[in-house]
């Protein structure tokens, strides 16, 4: 399965958790921000709104309000759950461009 299928794949999980999740539907209900996954070879952009992460694109979202910059293997590490995030990210293997807040948001997720 290729990453792209992957992450549409966890797109499409998170989408059904949050309509069946009230307590997660109403806390992601505010929010509206874009989301670029940048590997080098490859990019995808999506866009979180009304508790959905819709607009699923292969390429960057020029500007996006959260960009998280890897490699192919070592996002692929993380979905196989052989690197956690963290690690990751403490490794330099994972950086995460956004602005403070957002990043806090963020790391719920992760």
């Amino acid at each position: 399965m290729s990453l792209e299928e992957q992450i549409r794949g966890m797109v499409d999980k998170f989408n059904i958790k949050t309509e069946v999740d009230e307590k997660l539907r109403n806390e992601l209900a505010h929010l509206s921000k874009t989301f670029t996954i940048d590997l080098g070879t490859e990019s995808y952009g999506m866009r979180l709104h009304d508790s959905r992460i819709d607009d699923f694109r292969t390429e960057a979202i020029p500007d996006s309000d959260i960009t998280v910059i890897s490699t192919p293997e070592s996002l692929q590490a993380m979905i196989d759950g052989e690197l956690r995030p963290m690690k990751a990210y403490i490794t330099k293997k994972i950086r995460i461009k956004g602005n403070l807040q957002d990043l806090m948001f963020l790391k719920k997720f992760l």
